[in-house]
């Protein structure tokens, strides 16, 4: 871990992000970054009417990821690992999603004058779940603003997350099958992983742990 200054943690919304980073955070004594997402004004509306906020609802989040990102230039990341729960390059696996081809267009020119200025992690952690373990975890948090959210939507942001990170080689990634696992409330699951992620990571790495059937 000593070469290490920035990890990422991503994965499509209800696998866990935010609670594996605060948790990571707390047992490596790190600084610790979370998405604001809920600072968004547009989402709401975005999730009852997809169509009609979109470009706002992205465009917020593309600004505000990239002031917060401009902050970490604050950190001496030389001196302190820090621990984000989110990359902003995700913005864009959700642009692709939602925006229609003019939007697009739009937003790629100013994502691409933002990004010459945006720090690169160390690793990458990719939590990976099936779509069904994902619905789940969104129902049983309950958050308002996701009660609108369609199976249909997070199939697709599935499927991006996973197209995306195949093919990702910008930095050494772990990518995580969560969907036997249960790092919040189970100690030895969340041992388990840490033990995957201190170790020295090069190119990408699968882990794939699977419940003993007694």
């Amino acid at each position: 871990m000593n070469d290490l200054s920035y990890i990422a943690i991503e994965g499509v919304i209800g696998v866990g992000k935010t609670s594996f980073a605060r948790l990571l955070s707390e047992r490596l004594t790190t600084q610790l970054v979370l998405e604001r997402f809920e600072e968004n004004p547009f989402l709401e509306e975005f999730y009852k009417e997809p169509a009609r906020f979109a470009f706002q609802t992205q465009l917020f989040f593309l600004l505000s990821r990239y002031k917060q990102q401009q902050e970490l230039k604050q950190i001496d990341l030389f001196h302190n690992l820090l621990v984000s729960d989110y990359m902003f390059v995700k913005d864009r696996l959700f642009a692709h999603l939602t925006l229609e081809e003019k939007e697009l267009q739009l937003y790629h020119h100013i994502a691409n004058l933002l990004e010459k200025e945006i720090p690169k992690p160390d690793l990458v952690i990719f939590l990976q779940a099936s779509t069904d373990h994902l619905m789940s975890n969104i129902r049983k948090r309950g958050r308002s603003y996701e009660k609108d959210m369609s199976r249909e939507y997070i199939e697709s942001l599935n499927q991006i997350y996973n197209e995306f990170f195949y093919r990702y080689k910008e930095s050494p990634l772990i990518i995580i099958n969560t969907n036997e696992i249960d790092f919040v409330n189970n100690e030895d699951d969340l041992h388990e992983l840490l033990q995957v992620i201190v170790k020295p990571i090069t190119g990408t790495i699968y882990y794939n742990p699977r419940r003993e059937v007694l």
